[in-house]
């Protein structure tokens, strides 16, 4: 799929971003790095619980090793850029958004079913940072680190297609689209209600 189209597929999402955002964002962009490498390096956890979890799907196994390897190389990328400032990697923060999406990951009843709800979790992940990295992108003063966010926004849309895929794969087709319209909306709220925040990513 094009970059292009992949834009389109995120647009799914019910909510932009507050536009003071990315203002105060720019503004803390050593915290926000931070942020942003922990960020990546759960992201990588997450790929790998699934294939531990899910060792016989085959084509899970295989996409989402792929997807960790990326991940991790946007961990080492998001280092580099901190250490190019010469900021040092923080400790890894709470992220509400997280922690309130995932409280949303069904427990119990078909396996199949919560298999359903972490994919599409982490593609609603994928696809608020794809929204911030295109903030980034657009709006951050420092040429380097735009170039830097526009290529990751592109890797992001990506992985949300491979998430919403993979639900597709083992689910039945109607009932993620069902599903992921609730969690779209369930999306929505939360980022309705978190504060702005200048050092977080989400």
């Amino acid at each position: 799929m094009e970059p292009q189209e992949k834009e389109k597929t995120i647009l799914k999402l019910k909510l932009n971003t507050d536009p003071r955002w990315v203002d105060i964002a720019s503004k803390n962009i050593e915290d926000i790095l931070v942020d942003h490498a922990w960020c990546e390096q759960k992201a990588a956890s997450t790929g790998i619980s699934m294939i531990i979890h899910y060792p016989e799907k085959t084509r899970l196994v295989d996409e989402l090793t792929d997807l960790v390897a990326e991940e991790w190389s946007h961990f080492e990328r998001v280092l580099l850029e901190l250490r190019k400032r010469g900021y040092q990697l923080g400790r890894p923060r709470r992220d509400e958004y997280v922690v309130q999406l995932l409280a949303h990951v069904r427990k119990g009843g078909p396996r199949e079913r919560q298999l359903m709800d972490q994919l599409l979790v982490s593609a609603l992940i994928e696809a608020r940072s794809c929204e911030r990295f295109k903030l980034l992108w657009k709006h951050i003063p420092d040429p380097e680190l735009s170039k830097f966010y526009y290529e990751l926004m592109v890797s992001e849309a990506g992985h949300f297609v491979s998430y919403v895929d993979l639900a597709k794969e083992y689910c039945d087709p109607k009932e993620v689209e069902t599903r992921l319209q609730e969690l779209l909306k369930v999306e929505g709220e939360i980022v309705t209600n978190l504060p702005v925040r200048d050092d977080r990513m989400h």
